[in-house]
């Protein structure tokens, strides 16, 4: 028989004929189309050979009619390897369970170490990981990568620069990189306090120095504020002046904004499928469901399976689909003018210091120009406007 995978399929029985007769018993089973192969004798009135699991009825049906007897030596093939599987299934189910429980083991987080905090900001950190499904007995599979993990505390966790995400085996460690605050130079050397912009006074708070302007008062660029010169005039006393002099400034922004606009949205609507890959072999377990989506956006979370710190070559693999649709916003002149304004008072927060407040603000010009509204804005701001100028001697 040169197909043996056909006769492993199908099953096969080594069977011995003892008797008279063998030859003519040979030839009945086949003309009764029974197959036969590997025929050996062994001696004058036995032989072996092999036939097909499903002709052992047949066989046995014709083994009446002929003076010879038949012993069955073994069976072969795929029903015999299952029967002898569903006998042992106990130790099987036990070897499979085994595997599994510590392949799950080996994917849940059991240990957390943050390096390079100072407590505070450690505390901070963990308070965030808790927040982001990050804590001692949950899957990684189910979490964010590593990745995603960095970039979610950068920008959460305020006072830290960088910090690095890695897993090994069951352990996330987290190398911290904190943000060093720069330390203020005290100005020693004798100076002037004047003005760096034009600006109406709102308020003066002055540490040390004599002061030269009012509230209320306009000054120019340029202008001496505070004098570092303090005492008697015949003999003044040269010191830094110090201190903070807020000014009512101005600044002028100009911004357009579409009456009617198109955007992609999302709906809500998601299908997500849950899959084992091998290699290039996917193998979905959850989410069978086909889409109808008309648009819609895939994104595809592959997370490595590990067994006892090694990374085995099988990938858990979550799929979203996400149904998506192009949406045309429509404004009324009032609504875009509102939009419009937002996007002005972005814009001069972008530009103005940090400490400062915005105090007031007008529209100056306004037109609707090829579908946009075009506005010009006035903001007032009230900022610290003083600025150290140093003292020269001789001047």
């Amino acid at each position: 028989m040169k197909n043996q995978w056909m006769t492993f399929i199908s099953g096969r029985v080594l069977v011995r004929a003892e008797g008279k007769g063998l030859e003519r018993f040979l030839n009945k089973l086949t003309r009764s189309k029974v197959m036969v192969w590997k025929v050996k004798r062994q001696k004058e009135e036995a032989m072996l050979f092999y036939v097909f699991l499903r002709d052992i009825h047949t066989i046995r049906r014709l083994v009446k009619e002929q003076d010879c007897t038949l012993t069955f030596i073994r069976g072969e093939g795929f029903p015999f390897l299952w029967r002898r599987t569903i006998r042992n299934a106990g130790f099987l189910i036990g070897i499979f369970l085994f595997l599994f429980v510590i392949t799950f083991l080996s994917n849940v987080t059991w240990g957390i170490i943050v390096k390079g905090a100072t407590p505070e900001t450690e505390h901070k950190i963990r308070k965030e990981l808790d927040k982001l499904g990050v804590r001692v007995g949950t899957l990684h599979l189910l979490g964010d990568d590593p990745e995603t993990l960095q970039r979610k505390l950068t920008d959460r966790v305020e006072n830290i620069t960088w910090v690095g995400v890695e897993l090994k085996g069951t352990t996330y460690h987290f190398q911290v990189v904190e943000k060093t605050e720069p330390k203020s130079t005290e100005q020693t050397g004798p100076q002037h306090l004047v003005a760096k912009k034009k600006a109406v006074i709102a308020d003066l708070f002055i540490e040390k120095g004599k002061p030269l302007i009012k509230v209320h008062q306009f000054v120019e660029k340029g202008q001496l504020l505070v004098s570092g010169e303090i005492g008697k005039e015949d003999e003044p006393e040269i010191v830094a002046a110090k201190g903070k002099v807020w000014g009512k400034t101005w600044y002028v922004t100009k911004v357009e904004f579409p009456l009617e606009s198109v955007f992609q949205t999302y709906t809500g609507n998601e299908i997500r499928k849950h899959m084992l890959k091998v290699s290039s072999l996917s193998i979905p377990f959850w989410g069978f469901s086909k889409h109808e989506f008309q648009e819609f956006e895939e994104e595809t979370d592959e997370r490595s399976v590990q067994f006892l710190g090694w990374r085995l070559p099988v990938q858990y693999v979550e799929r979203a689909i996400r149904e998506k649709k192009e949406v045309t916003r429509s404004l009324t002149k009032e609504e875009a003018v509102e939009a419009a304004m937002e996007l002005a008072r972005r814009d001069v927060k972008k530009t103005m210091p940090d400490d400062a407040e915005v105090d007031d603000e007008y529209i100056l010009h306004e037109s609707v120009e090829n579908g946009k509204v075009l506005l010009s804005v006035y903001f007032q701001v009230i900022e610290n406007i003083a600025e150290g100028k140093p003292i020269i001697q001789g001047d």
